[in-house]
């Protein structure tokens, strides 16, 4: 008797709990490790701040900026354990995973931002977005920060320039052979640890965008800094599929709505972010900027150009194809 009593109350006290852990948000813990006014940080705080605007009481996201959460040499395993459920990381870390990622880190194959921004949106751009399905991670959108410049404690004109000396590099094996390319050598080592290294002299240099420079303020610990557009610093905005197909229906599809929006965003402001980190470098005066005309631009482009038929076997010539025909020159 006393337990049929009790039975109802049961009930309706585990159905109370119930509803109290479904009313609790989603949490997404995003994590990435530039700052905050870099087109990547400014992009993470835009989710944030639409997600609290249209999913507040269904999805809180935590942004951890800086490397404050994970370093780029644990964010990807840290992702794939579940510890974070969203990353930005550079398509250069994806070598270990897939080899068809690597057309982002070739040399002189793009113009211009404009043209990465092209390949993306076209077929072969948004297929590799699923590059990455058999580790468990889903990719939802191309964030792009810029052009690559070189920087070093000396004048950069000709690639002979660059011989010998030692460059900070993501850990990209395709950037250590770019290196190789002009006789200099390429130090894989976390983004982080950057401005220590240059301003100790444990490297001589590096390759990053204006807005990386300037965030970062590596540009007081480089004196000259080379106008090269060789490359793009491009990410891809991850999430762990487990944790991404288990989400309400409704709930992930206002989510990949605001990712596409944010990623709208942060393409379009890319380039002007950029524009203005350069002039502010250059109003500094803590950097020489090293305008290169066009035949030093081609010597470097020729001596780099190898790479590109090197790698086609591995990245795949239909996808090096698709990406050299968004240039318009």
């Amino acid at each position: 008797m006393f337990r049929q009593m009790f039975k109802p109350l049961i009930a309706i006290s585990l159905a109370l709990v119930s509803f109290a852990a479904l009313a609790e948000p989603v949490v997404i813990k995003f994590s990435h490790v530039v700052a905050e006014d870099t087109p990547k940080g400014r992009g993470a705080l835009l989710f944030q701040k639409r997600v609290a605007e249209r999913l507040g009481d269904k999805v809180r996201v935590e942004v951890y900026p800086n490397s404050s959460l994970y370093g780029d040499d644990e964010e990807l395993e840290a992702l794939i354990r579940g510890d974070v459920q969203m990353l930005a990381p550079s398509l250069s870390k994806f070598d270990r995973y897939t080899r068809e990622l690597q057309v982002f880190d070739l040399p002189f194959l793009f113009d211009d931002l404009a043209a990465v921004q092209r390949f993306q949106s076209r077929d072969s751009g948004v297929r590799l977005l699923g590059a990455l399905s058999n580790q468990g991670i889903t990719g939802l959108a191309f964030w792009n920060n810029g052009m690559k410049q070189l920087s070093a404690n000396k004048s950069l004109k000709l690639p002979a320039d660059a011989k010998g000396l030692t460059f900070r590099i993501q850990a990209s094996d395709m950037l250590v052979e770019q290196f190789e390319m002009v006789g200099a050598t390429g130090v894989k080592m976390p983004f982080s640890e950057s401005f220590r290294a240059l301003q100790s002299g444990q490297v001589q240099g590096t390759e990053n965008t204006w807005s990386n420079y300037y965030s970062q303020k590596l540009n007081t610990v480089q004196p000259h800094i080379s106008e090269t557009n060789h490359g793009v610093l491009s990410y891809m905005l991850l999430i762990d599929t487990k944790f991404w197909n288990g989400l309400p229906f409704k709930v992930r599809s206002e989510l990949q709505s605001i990712a596409d929006e944010v990623t709208a965003s942060v393409n379009r402001d890319a380039e002007a972010i950029n524009a203005k980190n350069r002039e502010m470098i250059v109003a500094s005066g803590s950097s020489t900027v090293v305008t290169l005309d066009a035949q030093q631009i081609k010597a470097w482009r020729e001596a780099m150009q190898p790479l590109l038929k090197r790698h086609e076997s591995d990245i795949g010539a239909s996808v090096i194809r698709a990406a050299q025909t968004v240039n318009r020159r």
